[in-house]
């Protein structure tokens, strides 16, 4: 019987057929955050030798189409369509690279090869990371096994764009697998880009498995709060020690670093040369490690024009809200509601505000002993891409103190170390009113437009209209002194006539 995808949700899937690796992604729904829901990867090598011979190895070959028989199967099970193979450096470059492409297209006709030359590997991979940090500004280097690309990133648009033969597998065969060879070959590859030095003082953007390996090593080596590559960003100085540390490592102690496999050990000195050589010749000012690149490029091209050019956080929020919530008329009402209570916020207040209304009910289908933490860690761990850590933390931390939890609780540490006081404390002041919106209203814009809160002469004023089903009982009056304490203001409440006011909280006019 043939797979039926879910209604409304169309699945389609991507080859990565690298140097190194061969992985199978198949993404669910073509959103603003990829929605990646079978990711296998197989580590073959397909670039091996290929500094030496010119071509891939046969067995690896023989290998990948097995492999790629498997992936073929698993799409076609799972009702992805389209299915797309793109074929990175070892396949464009070795002698034997377009026989082996035919040998692939015999085998599965129906699955379009794509080699991609270095220029638009580069493409896809920035377009990839620019999916989930928009607002990118400085280089993007993604290294492979056979290539490292780099390109040029100016607030969020993408510029000039070249390959380079620094894959770690490349670089450890024509360094003779010596590292102190292999940085002067970088060295002088850095050296003949005239615009290199042009990204000092911005940020240099890490893309490629052999990068993320590192981040894990840093991440466990220094108790970091969010075990998620995605965002993880470290200083310079703490990059070239990061390197310093790996190119000083016996074997025996790479392998014992963060689990890392026997297999990727090989290339971690190798991605720690390029690494620290990049740091210095680019003057980049910090190192942020992305986990979107190439594949989500190949999915963006997917997406609609109208969908891709939106904001991924407040996407993410509404992903959340069509999962879990009860009414999605309720979290614009919040936003209203909830917006004299920030008179000043900035910009980026203003849309974790709204995130956080989105994201407000995704607690309504767990077990209630459990929700705070439940519903805390649903958000922290969200697989929205346009997030970084420490707006996962205010939104995490929002939504928790949203059901009550106790601000004490230990379950919140990760959030509390990422986060700044001051942050916090406004996230604690955003969850307890979102609290109070949804004793008043049990979660229906039709309830909460019987209410309003205003701030005036040193006081929070709920506004209750009469026979609107809202009252001040003791919940109420509870929960309203607590944001009152928060926001450093007196509790009051009074009651007036009812006042048409529509389900986005909004006056109404006639």
């Amino acid at each position: 019987m043939p797979f039926i995808p879910k209604a409304g949700l169309p699945r389609c899937a991507v080859v990565d057929l690298g140097s190194n690796s061969v992985r199978l992604v198949v993404y669910e729904g073509l959103g603003r955050n990829p929605m990646s829901i079978f990711n296998e990867k197989a580590v073959l090598r397909l670039g091996r030798g290929l500094q030496a011979t010119g071509r891939m190895d046969d067995d690896a070959m023989a290998q990948a189409m097995t492999i790629l028989h498997r992936y073929r199967a698993v799409a076609h099970a799972m009702g992805a369509h389209p299915v797309e193979i793109l074929a990175t450096a070892a396949v464009r470059e070795a002698f034997n690279g377009p026989d082996f492409v035919k040998r692939i297209q015999a085998r599965m006709p129906e699955v379009p090869v794509h080699v991609l030359s270095g220029v638009e590997e580069a493409e896809f991979s920035s377009d990839g990371l620019l999916c989930g940090i928009p607002e990118a500004d400085g280089l993007l280097a993604d290294i492979g096994g056979g290539s490292l690309e780099l390109v040029r990133l100016s607030e969020g648009r993408r510029g000039a764009a070249l390959t380079l033969p620094l894959g770690v597998i490349r670089l450890s065969e024509r360094s003779g697998n010596d590292p102190s060879s292999a940085r002067l070959i970088v060295e002088a590859a850095f050296r003949s880009i005239g615009w290199l030095n042009e990204i000092a003082g911005r940020d240099l953007y890490l893309v490629g498995g052999a990068w993320r390996a590192l981040a894990r090593i840093d991440m466990v080596r220094t108790d970091y709060a969010l075990r998620m590559v995605h965002h993880y960003i470290i200083g310079r100085d703490e990059a070239r020690e990061l390197c310093t540390r790996i190119l000083g490592a016996s074997n025996r102690e790479l392998v014992q670093m963060a689990g890392v496999s026997r297999r990727r050990m090989e290339d971690l000195p190798f991605a720690a040369v390029v690494l620290r050589r990049l740091i210095r010749m680019s003057g980049a000012r910090r190192v942020v490690f992305s986990a979107s690149g190439l594949r989500e490029g190949w999915l963006m091209r997917l997406v609609p024009p109208d969908v891709r050019d939106g904001d991924s956080l407040l996407a993410a929020g509404r992903d959340l809200a069509a999962l879990y919530g009860r009414d999605l008329s309720l979290p614009p009402a919040l936003l209203a509601w909830t917006a004299p209570l920030f008179p000043f916020e900035a910009a980026e207040g203003a849309r974790l505000r709204e995130a956080a209304c989105w994201m407000s009910d995704v607690g309504s289908h767990d077990h209630p002993e459990f929700r705070p933490e439940q519903a805390f860690l649903r958000v922290l761990r969200q697989p929205g891409i346009g997030l970084d850590h420490p707006s996962r933390a205010f939104l995490a931390l929002t939504i928790a103190l949203r059901y009550e939890t106790d601000a004490a609780a230990a379950f919140l540490a990760p959030a509390r170390r990422l986060l700044d006081p001051a942050v916090a404390k406004r996230a604690e002041a955003l969850g307890m009113a979102l609290r109070l919106a949804y004793t008043l209203s049990a979660g229906t814009p039709d309830l909460l437009a019987g209410t309003r809160l205003r701030v005036e002469d040193g006081r929070l004023v709920l506004r209750l209209a009469e026979d609107s089903g809202v009252f001040a009982g003791e919940s109420v009056v509870r929960r309203l002194t607590r944001l009152a304490e928060a926001l450093n203001l007196e509790p009051a409440t009074e009651t007036a006539p009812r006042l048409p006011i529509d389900r986005a909280g909004q006056l109404a006019v006639a």
